[in-house]
């Protein structure tokens, strides 16, 4: 069912941006001509949308008149053929107006902090986070976005520990955000001598930036900064000068780290938005969790039960278990070409959105 009022309060919203913009009397304010032109097009497409069904209402209200109008039967029978297509747009500017008119995620635009952690499986665990590494990397770039490499620790197969990277621009937390969880692998390591297939896990954490705007409070005596020697291949400056930053917030025993960046003062910076997003991300758990929320809490144990993700090798097949929905092509899709099991999460989070907005009305 549309509310039809809300729609005409936004398209009522819409006509009076354009005169606010439209009018120069009260000269120029650069922040409210920037607020008004991001307000536009955030409703413009659900208004469009709205006057075009609008439109569609009207001609079936005058061709139903045409239809039950007995004197004129051949502007009846127009009318009759009319009717079909008419009432097909009606029906699906209904369901375009449905799904633009659910609550937008208000973090979706935001920056992000994805941290991969080997789980379950030994080296092989480690080989698996970098490989996941390279797809974030690589989708990342095909969608203009930037990365850059916050920390890592690597294990001596040539993966990873743990790593963390930072996305910028694009909206990727839009994109990432459904990476949260526990990733599963079954494959025969290239160490595995008898060919026997292994299984082990990473567990993927997305986190949006928060603004440092005090939102989120950090008081300094809740601080134990270390600062230590970056470590790694690099120039001169590796392992000579104490830059890199470890941050522990002693009240919830979060630690984060940044040894990637040149100076000190940088490192620190980054540690603090680091350690911003994830108390932020607490929070939010804790106040979706507390209202029963469809969004649970990121990351599991890295247990080999709790999965969102299954790659299976031998079959050239990726599971996503809360879609239960399989894909294949595994080396494509580890080469970056995630977008299309991405999607098919968007389309489910949307329908249990509209099924949510469904039973409410």
């Amino acid at each position: 069912m549309l509310h039809t009022d809300r729609l005409e309060t936004l398209s009522k919203r819409f006509d009076e941006i354009d005169a606010a913009l439209a009018d120069t009397s009260g000269g120029f304010d650069q922040a409210r001509f920037t607020a008004l032109m991001r307000e536009r097009a955030a409703i413009e497409p659900t208004v469009a949308a709205y006057r075009r069904y609008r439109d569609v209402v009207r001609a079936i209200a005058e061709n139903d008149a045409l239809r039950a109008d007995k004197s004129e039967p051949e502007l009846a029978a127009l009318a009759e053929d009319e009717a079909v297509d008419l009432r097909e747009r009606s029906v699906a500017l209904e369901a375009e107006l449905q799904e633009l008119m659910l609550p937008r995620d208000p973090n979706d635009d935001k920056d992000v902090f994805i941290e991969i952690r080997a789980g379950a499986g030994g080296d092989e665990a480690g080989i698996f986070a970098g490989d996941l590494l390279r797809m974030y990397t690589r989708f990342a770039e095909s969608r203009k976005m930037r990365l850059e490499l916050l920390s890592e620790n690597e294990n001596e197969a040539g993966g990873y520990k743990e790593v963390v990277v930072a996305v910028k621009g694009g909206e990727p937390y839009r994109w990432f955000k459904y990476e949260s969880g526990v990733h599963r692998v079954q494959r025969v390591p290239a160490t595995e001598a008898a060919g026997r297939i292994h299984t082990s896990t990473a567990t993927v954490a997305v986190l949006p930036e928060v603004a440092d705007d005090g939102e989120i409070e950090i008081r300094s005596t809740d601080l134990e900064v270390d600062t230590f020697k970056a470590s790694g291949a690099g120039g001169q400056h590796v392992n000579k000068t104490e830059s890199a930053i470890r941050i522990t917030h002693k009240p919830t025993g979060i630690v984060v780290s940044c040894s990637e960046e040149r100076s000190q003062l940088q490192n620190r910076a980054r540690a603090m938005d680091m350690l911003r997003a994830q108390l932020a991300a607490n929070q939010r758990r804790e106040r979706e969790e507390s209202e029963a929320s469809l969004r649970r809490s990121q990351v599991g144990t890295g247990d080999r039960s709790e999965k969102i993700r299954t790659y299976n090798y031998p079959q050239d097949r990726i599971t996503d278990h809360r879609i239960n929905q399989n894909f294949q092509n595994i080396k494509s899709i580890l080469d970056g070409d995630m977008e299309k099991l991405i999607v098919e999460l968007q389309k489910d989070e949307k329908a249990r959105l509209l099924a949510g907005e469904t039973s409410a009305a």
